[in-house]
């Protein structure tokens, strides 16, 4: 009885395929469906807001002396750094995000590997405007960067006087921003800002470094109260960034950043510039010249005297910078 049973599923089974293929093959032949084959290259790609643009190079110098007359160290330095730049505009809207990352070491002759740069600096611009001819946006701002390793003021290196995120800042505010794409200019100004510092080493944060509240001390010099590990201000932020080209394959690019807090000392302005000069030789070697400046009244200076480190006060800081290298560009 099962088998008979089986040979009848068996031939219901066949008789089913078969019926479905014929009456495919009748609807087929009637036109009923039919295929159409599809030109690729009438299809319109779909529009994409973003756009993308990545940057890697390194920088390297060196000099060497063998029985040189007049005496000098030998020395090597590298500097490895990149840009990674995400853009999404749909003329209305515009949200921009960039991330610089630096790290540069030098090594001379007898002398311990020493860092001459750390950055890492992530910015994030969203603005929004009603017509399309305007060139102000309503914008929102947020900015974070720190340093990936210690700092030393060499050639003391006991102890850092800088770590990974110790300090770290971070910016978050809302305001208006001019752009004007042409001309490869914007300026952001922002009447609400909070500016936080971040000291998460507690030893720097006992030593009140960078502005945050030092440590409570009894008469021996324990500590009662341990040092704060962040500071948050509310201030006004104005922000400039300009590109142009001297001539055929020398560009400068300049960044300035201001910033004045309320509460505390308003009217004292925190100032950051940047400028870099860009001599483009082809498109995988340049040269460039940088100059950095900071004056924060909230950054003591630190300094040697007589074998212990004093902290001292807050003073302009410069960097200059020269360099040639190889320099990538992709997309991903």
């Amino acid at each position: 009885m099962q088998t008979i049973l089986f040979n009848n599923m068996k031939f219901l089974s066949s008789y089913i395929l078969l019926f479905f293929f014929v009456t495919l093959s009748s609807f087929s032949q009637e036109g009923l469906i039919q295929t159409k084959k599809i030109d690729s290259a009438a299809i319109k790609p779909i529009r994409s807001f973003w756009t993308s643009k990545n940057t890697v190079g390194f920088d390297l110098s060196e000099i060497a002396f063998v029985n040189w007359n007049a005496g000098g160290n030998s020395s090597v330095s590298g500097l490895l750094r990149g840009t990674f730049v995400r853009t999404y505009d749909d003329n209305n809207s515009k949200w921009n995000n960039e991330l610089i990352m630096r790290y540069g070491v030098n090594k001379q002759d007898g002398i311990e590997l020493r860092k001459t740069d750390d950055i890492f600096q992530f910015t994030s611009t969203y603005g929004y405007r009603k017509d399309s001819l305007s060139r102000w946006f309503s914008s929102a701002k947020f900015n974070f960067n720190t340093q990936f390793t210690n700092g030393y003021n060499y050639p003391n290196t006991d102890k850092a006087i800088s770590s990974f995120l110790a300090p770290a800042y971070m910016f978050a505010g809302i305001g208006s921003e001019y752009v004007d794409k042409k001309n490869q200019l914007s300026i952001y100004l922002s009447p609400f800002t909070t500016k936080s510092t971040f000291v998460l080493n507690q030893r720097l944060a006992n030593q009140g470094a960078f502005g945050v509240d030092k440590a409570v001390l009894d008469a021996d010099g324990n500590v009662i109260k341990k040092g704060r590990q962040s500071r948050i201000e509310l201030g006004t932020l104005v922000t400039a960034a300009h590109k142009f080209k001297i001539v055929k394959n020398i560009n400068i690019e300049n960044r300035l950043s201001l910033y004045s807090d309320y509460i505390n000392n308003f009217g004292n302005i925190d100032v950051d510039w940047q400028m870099q000069m860009d001599f483009v030789v082809n498109e995988y070697v340049k040269a460039n010249i940088g100059i950095h400046m900071i004056y924060d009244d909230d950054i003591k200076t630190k300094d040697q005297v007589n074998g212990e480190q004093v902290i001292l006060g807050p003073k302009i800081q410069i960097k200059q910078t020269l360099g040639i290298g190889v320099v990538y560009n992709f997309k991903v």
